[in-house]
């Protein structure tokens, strides 16, 4: 593949192992990257959630290791793909230390370069970057389904507020761990 004009290199290991909430403010204004069949598809990450581990009633590791939650237990800097309501793909990025079970979910990016349909949403997202279930596990330390930092990066202004979706939670559905880019118009509509 060659070089990306508008890219620098995939983010290093050392990015994904550290604190779930600084990694989730620090993809904002990332690029996500996923190269299938000659095509690149890229778009600029505009939102986020942190899902804290096992104590976060809220993730999907508050449930133990089960077949579907081995990739969050697992190390960081790995794609944690899974289906929701039999239907959508969400994507999370797994971080913090080998057996911590955080992770941080991809809530909808600004379409850079060819992507089809709506950004908005996590299961939009997926379909419009072919991100589906076959890419659960990737490590994201790769060449061909990467996060990476645009080479024309500012730094952008953060909105915090809660998860969506996740009332059942308890005192957890109140936590502000959703991280959006103030006015971006590519953000969803909780």
């Amino acid at each position: 593949m060659a070089p990306n004009p508008i890219l620098s290199k995939a983010l290093p290991r050392a990015f994904y192992d550290r604190d779930t909430v600084t990694v989730a403010k620090d993809l904002l204004g990332k690029h996500l990257v996923h190269v299938s069949r000659g095509v690149e598809r890229i778009g600029r990450i505009v939102e986020v959630e942190a899902y804290l581990g096992p104590h976060d009633l809220a993730s999907h590791s508050s449930r133990g290791l089960t077949a579907r939650t081995t990739v969050m237990f697992g190390p960081p800097g790995h794609a944690y793909v899974y289906l929701v309501y039999g239907i959508h793909c969400c994507m999370n990025v797994v971080t913090e230390r080998d057996g911590h079970a955080s992770a941080v979910l991809i809530r909808a990016v600004e379409p850079v370069k060819n992507t089809e349909g709506s950004t908005r949403g996590p299961g939009r997202l997926c379909k419009a970057m072919h991100i589906d279930r076959r890419l659960n596990g990737r490590d994201l330390v790769g060449d061909d389904f990467f996060i990476a930092d645009p080479l024309d990066a500012g730094t952008p202004r953060i909105v915090k507020c809660p998860r969506v979706g996740v009332d059942y939670a308890g005192r957890w559905a109140k936590r502000h761990l959703r991280f959006y880019i103030r006015g971006n118009p590519f953000v969803s509509k909780p």
